[in-house]
């Protein structure tokens, strides 16, 4: 997770494909409730790396606030960003309501933010995210 992608970065190769693919997703809980602390912030933590791991994507950047989650990953082009987010965001919904009361009609609003970025914005995303959390 603390791969930091450099401009210059070597493409991914595929058997089919050479690719050098990075998404910035945000979203957040239903009303932006900030339920996403403590021990609802570690298991979330655990459970987007298992479906990262699933889907073959790498996590660049993980940054969970109380309202909403920042994901900087390199994409897979076997996946289109909006079945990524899907994937996520329908896993740990499950998951994490299974096992916290969150006292919401559902976990993860239906709305996300996702952005493409290009190896000279890689950086800024990267330092964007840092700046969020004080790191």
């Amino acid at each position: 997770m603390g791969r930091n992608p450099l401009a210059g970065e070597s493409p991914r190769l595929q058997s089919w494909v050479t690719y050098n693919l990075h998404y910035h997703f945000v979203w957040c809980p239903k009303y932006r409730k900030p339920v996403l602390t403590d021990e609802v912030a570690d298991r979330l933590e655990q459970l987007i790396e298992e479906k990262a791991d699933e889907l073959d994507l790498d996590i660049l950047r993980l940054a969970i606030q109380p309202d909403h989650v920042h994901l900087f990953i390199t994409g897979n082009p076997k996946l289109a960003p909006n079945k990524i987010i899907q994937q996520v965001k329908g896993y740990t919904s499950r998951n994490l309501r299974d096992e916290f009361d969150f006292g919401l009609p559902s976990l993860w609003t239906r709305s996300y933010f996702v952005s493409s970025a290009g190896e000279v914005s890689s950086q800024t995303i990267e330092e964007y995210i840092e700046a969020q959390t004080g790191q």
